[in-house]
């Protein structure tokens, strides 16, 4: 006796879509739809259960109802030289109008009140030009999502640090030429007391000259790293 044919309204009707990489879980939704006046009972199976979580993979769809199952593939190594062949199988059948225990009710179901629709499954990896299309339309990171506003400051910090740098740069050259000079004059008079005194203010030339040095390497590093930020 042939079967009766299937109630529900299946979306997609014919085969579920699973679009890698495989790396994560992969899910495809499958709209089961139930346009008659009375409750429908419905299991969904697969060839390959240990591959797939189904949720929820039985119940009773309402007269006139929907209910979206998830289907989870479970990471693997993808061969694209490798055809699937898994399978699914949704079976439905009228719920009868006093049932109280829904296993039971499939146990003592008869051959020809059970409806089945098949579904196959196909496996898809993404091409390059749509992971350029989905890379595009991600939002912008905060690096170069700046507002108008935000941009300017940036850029008015970084001409300030430029110039202050150039401003260091003629004072260490000022410095320089200041503690050249004084170290002739110390050297052509020759006193010993003048010697020292010239020697106690090169140290602290010097140690100015050290700290100003290391301003300048600190505000080089900011600079770096304020052009690198708007460069992203």
């Amino acid at each position: 006796m042939a079967r009766t044919e299937q109630v529900l309204v299946l979306e997609p009707q014919h085969e579920l879509k699973f679009r890698g990489p495989f790396t994560d879980v992969v899910t495809a939704t499958l709209k089961l739809t139930n346009p008659t006046e009375r409750n429908v009972c419905f299991k969904v199976k697969t060839t390959a259960p240990r591959r797939y979580c189904v949720r929820p993979n039985s119940g009773i769809i309402d007269a006139k109802n929907s209910v979206n199952v998830s289907v989870m593939l479970q990471p693997f190594d993808y061969d694209p030289n490798e055809k699937s062949k898994h399978k699914f199988m949704v079976q439905s059948m009228l719920a009868p109008y006093d049932m109280t225990d829904m296993e039971g009710v499939w146990k003592e179901a008869k051959p020809e009140e059970l409806m089945d629709s098949k579904l196959r499954c196909a496996f898809e990896m993404p091409l390059e030009n749509d992971k350029t299309t989905e890379l595009s339309s991600l939002p912008k990171s905060s690096s170069t999502s700046l507002d108008d506003g935000e941009g300017k400051k940036i850029m008015e910090e970084c001409k300030r640090l430029q110039m202050e740098v150039l401003r260091l740069r003629e004072e260490n050259k000022q410095i320089r030429e200041d503690d050249g000079l004084r170290k002739r004059k110390v050297t052509s008079m020759g006193a010993p007391h003048s010697s020292s005194s010239g020697m106690a203010t090169s140290t602290m030339r010097d140690e100015g000259l050290g700290a100003r040095v290391l301003a300048f390497c600190v505000l080089f590093f900011v600079i770096g790293v304020i052009i690198g930020k708007l460069a992203l």
